[in-house]
C-alpha cells in the first residue's frame, strides 16, 4: 500500500486520523495516491503552532516575507509541468490550462512579494495642536483558508500569498477532490524556507476540518471559496464568533450579445466563457442573453462549434475539454440537462460521453429557448451548460442580466460604445467584460462580486489588504 501524503503542522509532516484515495476523473483506474485526512485535534495543533509563530514572522519585517514569496514563485515556475500534470490528473483540467494556472500561481506569489514591501500607511495632522496621528495596517494574526477544487493552485495562491505578505500565519484546508496539487504547493512553501508554524496544511473533509477551523478561537479570519450553502453557513458561524470573513460563492453570469456584435467574436467569447475548463468556473458564462436579430445565426454557429469541441482525457494532447471533476458533479449536470428539457428548452448536447478510459465525460450543452425565470437560468450548475435567452433590445438584455441572485461577472459583446458604456455602468456585477469572456481575470486587480456571489473584502491585488490586515490609529503628543 502506498504511504499517505501527510499534513504539514508546525513545520513537520504529520499523519491524519485516516487517509483517502485520490482518483483521476479522466481514468478511474488511475489511483493518484493516499492523502491524510485530519481531524479537529490536527486543526487545533495547527492553529496553536500558527499563533506561536505569527508574531515573530510579522516582527521580522517585510523583507523576509518578500524574499520567501519570491522563492516560492521561483520554485513553482521550475516545477510548472510537474504541478500542472498533477492538477490535470486529479481535477480534469486539460494540461495546457493546468500548466497555465500553475504559472499564474507563481505570478501571484511574485506580485505579493512586492506588495509585502508596499504595505500602506498614513500620517495625518490632528485637529489638536501638538498631536500626531498615524494610521497603520497590521495582520489579523492567524487566518484559515478553505479552497475549492476547480482552481486548486491559483486560488490557494491568491489566498496564501497575501496572508503571508501582510504578516499572518496560515491554516489551510484544500478541497477533498484535489489534495495532490495542494500538497505539492505545501512542499514548495516548506522547501522555500517558510518558518515552522507560519504555514500549515490540514487536509480532510469540510465537515470535520473546516468546521474545526470555524470554531477555533485562535483563527481570527476565514477566507472561503466554494458553494453558496457552505458560504452562508460559514457566514452565520463566523458572525457568532466575531471572525472576519471573505466569501466567494459562485455566479450565474450573463453574457449579452447585441445585434451589432461581431458574430465571430461573440461566438468565440461565449464558447470560451461557457465551456472551457469544462464550465467549472464561478465566472463561467452560464446565461447567454442574445438580441433577436442575431439570435438564430449566433445559436447555429455556437452550437456547431460546441459540438465540434473534443472532449477527452485531461492529459490527451487532442482534448479541448477534460472530464467533469467527480461523479456527483456529473450527475448534477445531467439532472439539469433533463430539467432544461422538462422546462421547455431545446437541449443541444449535454449527454454523457464514453471516452477511451472510464471517466466523467460530458458533451457541452446549450439550453435554447430558455427564459430567465427557469431554474436552469437561475441556479448555478457549475458544468458545461449554458442557457440561451432571446431578448428584444439592450434595455431588456440589461434587465435580464441584472435579474439574478448572483452578481460576480457580466459581459457584453457589442460594437456600440454607448451600449458598452451603459452596460459597464449599470451591470450589477463585481466584474464587467466588454467583448471578452466573463471568465479570465488579471491577478493584480480586485476579484469579487455582489449579491449572493461574494461577502467581505475583495480578493487579489492591493485590495487584498482589506481582508488580511486590520487598521490601527495611533495618537501621540510631543508635550
Amino acid at each position: 500500500m502506498t504511504q499517505p501524503h501527510l499534513n504539514l503542522i508546525a513545520g513537520a509532516w504529520c499523519p491524519g486520523e485516516t487517509a483517502t484515495m485520490n482518483r483521476n476523473p479522466s481514468d478511474l483506474s488511475d489511483e493518484i495516491g493516499l492523502y491524510a485526512a485530519g481531524n479537529a485535534e490536527d486543526v487545533a495543533r495547527a492553529a496553536e503552532a500558527a499563533a506561536q509563530a505569527q508574531a515573530a514572522w510579522f516582527d521580522a519585517g517585510p523583507q523576509p516575507r518578500a524574499d520567501l514569496l519570491d522563492r516560492i514563485a521561483t520554485l513553482i515556475e521550475a516545477r510548472a509541468t510537474e504541478i500542472g500534470t498533477m492538477l490535470a490528473r486529479e481535477e480534469g483540467k486539460i494540461l495546457p490550462e493546468a500548466v497555465a494556472e500553475t504559472r499564474r500561481a507563481a505570478q501571484i506569489f511574485r506580485f505579493f512579494a512586492g506588495e509585502a514591501l508596499r504595505i500602506p500607511g498614513q500620517a495625518l495632522a490632528s485637529v489638536r495642536a501638538g498631536v500626531d496621528v498615524e494610521i497603520t495596517r497590521e495582520p489579523l494574526g492567524v487566518v484559515g483558508l478553505i479552497t475549492p477544487w476547480n482552481f486548486p493552485i491559483a486560488i490557494p495562491a491568491w489566498k496564501i500569498a497575501p496572508a503571508l505578505a501582510y504578516g499572518n500565519a496560515v491554516v489551510m484546508k484544500p478541497a477533498d477532490l484535489t489534495p495532490g496539487t495542494a500538497h505539492l504547493l505545501a512542499q514548495i512553501i516548506h522547501e522555500a524556507g517558510c518558518p515552522a508554524g507560519v504555514f500549515n496544511l490540514v487536509m480532510g473533509p469540510g465537515s470535520t476540518v473546516g468546521a474545526a477551523m470555524l470554531d477555533h478561537p485562535l483563527i481570527g479570519g476565514i477566507s472561503f471559496t466554494g458553494s453558496v450553502p457552505t458560504g452562508r453557513m460559514i457566514a452565520r458561524r463566523a458572525a457568532e464568533q466575531m471572525k472576519k470573513v471573505q466569501l466567494e460563492m459562485g455566479g450565474k453570469n450573463p453574457m449579452v450579445v447585441l445585434d451589432d456584435a461581431d458574430l465571430a467574436t461573440a461566438v468565440s467569447v461565449c464558447l470560451n466563457g461557457a465551456f472551457f475548463s469544462t464550465g467549472q468556473r464561478c465566472t463561467a458564462s452560464s446565461r447567454l442573453i442574445v438580441q433577436a436579430g442575431i439570435h438564430d445565426a449566433f445559436v447555429e454557429e455556437l452550437a456547431r462549434q460546441a459540438a465540434a469541441l473534443r472532449v477527452g482525457p485531461a492529459l490527451d494532447a487532442a482534448s479541448q475539454i477534460g472530464p467533469v471533476a467527480s461523479l456527483s458533479q456529473l450527475e448534477g449536470n445531467l439532472s439539469y440537462v433533463r430539467l432544461a428539457s422538462d422546462e421547455g428548452c431545446e437541449v443541444l448536447g449535454g449527454e454523457r460521453l464514453n471516452g477511451p478510459t472510464e471517466g466523467f465525460f460530458q458533451r457541452p450543452a446549450l439550453f435554447v429557448g430558455a427564459r430567465n425565470t427557469m431554474r436552469v437560468a437561475r441556479e448555478e450548475i457549475f458544468g458545461p451548460c449554458a442557457a440561451v435567452i432571446k431578448v428584444a433590445d439592450f434595455d431588456e438584455a440589461l434587465a435580464v442580466a441584472n435579474d439574478s441572485d448572483f452578481g460576480l461577472s457580466a459581459g457584453i459583446c457589442t460594437s456600440s460604445l454607448r451600449h458598452a458604456r451603459a452596460f459597464k455602468r449599470h451591470a450589477q456585477a463585481g466584474m464587467v467584460m466588454v467583448n471578452l469572456p466573463t471568465a479570465g481575470v488579471d491577478y493584480h486587480v480586485p476579484f469579487g462580486g455582489r449579491k449572493g456571489s461574494s461577502l467581505g473584502p475583495r480578493e487579489q491585488g492591493s485590495h487584498a489588504a482589506e481582508f488580511y490586515t486590520t487598521v490601527k490609529t495611533a495618537y501621540s503628543f510631543a508635550g
